[in-house]
């Protein structure tokens, strides 16, 4: 018999395609109490349509519609975070591939390099890049002078920019004239406006980390798809609004 039904399908079979666990795993968790089926907790048996219902475990929104995808890319200097460009220059969604239609989640601008979130799923998409979920990313900034424990002390307390004073930043130098800074903020150029702030010129900014992605393998221009473990922890780290 099959698992599609008139009624949609089992919920244990779409979490276990997403890599949740295995079938019987799944039934033990939603046993447990630990899986919401549009607010509701779920029981045995439930059935659900993917592409319209919300799904939860343990509080972290999972994806279950069929078609989503997730790419994690190593972004180039000189390619733009967006879709599209009126200027005809190269943008990220060229890199990866053209069906399904995807859109970066969040953005780097022109010439940061580093890790970027590729991706259709839309309500991951928000919680990665609102400001109320706090997800942190982490950047590795070469500078053209070396900060003293003051301006360590200032990025950690909040600098004070023409949008307002940053959230605290986690900041550490991993070399003299090398930076690692840690926000969870998407301010427009941030970490480079922090860095002038204090009197530094960025001279190469590369994101290492968004939330729990990281990947020291991919060369710029390269990406690949997310593990569905990596989805799901990815989706943990934006917990539940507040």
């Amino acid at each position: 018999m099959s698992d599609r039904g008139p009624d949609g399908i089992r919920l244990q079979k779409a979490l276990a395609a997403r890599g949740i666990g295995s079938r019987r795993v799944v039934e033990d968790m939603i046993a447990e109490g630990r899986i919401t089926v549009n607010g509701e907790v779920a029981v045995l048996g439930r059935r659900i349509t993917p592409e319209t219902d919300i799904v939860e475990v343990d509080g972290a929104l999972v994806g279950v519609a069929p078609d989503l995808v997730h790419y994690l890319l190593h972004k180039p200097a000189g390619v733009v975070s967006t879709a599209a460009d009126t200027h005809d220059r190269p943008i990220v969604t060229d890199i990866v591939p053209a069906e399904p239609r995807v859109w970066p989640v969040g953005r780097l601008d022109l010439e940061t390099e580093g890790l970027l979130l590729i991706s259709n799923d839309g309500e991951l998409t928000h919680r990665l890049t609102h400001p109320s979920f706090s997800v942190d990313k982490e950047y590795l900034a070469e500078l053209n002078g070396e900060p003293k424990p003051g301006d360590l002390r200032a990025w950690r307390q909040g600098i004070e920019l023409e949008d307002g004073v940053t959230a605290p930043a986690k900041a550490s130098l991993v070399a003299p004239r090398v930076l690692r800074l840690v926000i969870h903020e998407g301010r427009n150029r941030q970490v480079r406006r922090m860095c002038d702030a204090r009197g530094f010129r960025v001279t190469r900014l590369v994101r290492t980390r968004i939330g729990p992605l990281t990947d020291t393998t991919l060369k710029p221009g390269e990406w690949r798809e997310l593990e569905p473990e990596e989805v799901r922890k990815l989706e943990e780290s934006t917990g539940r609004a507040g």
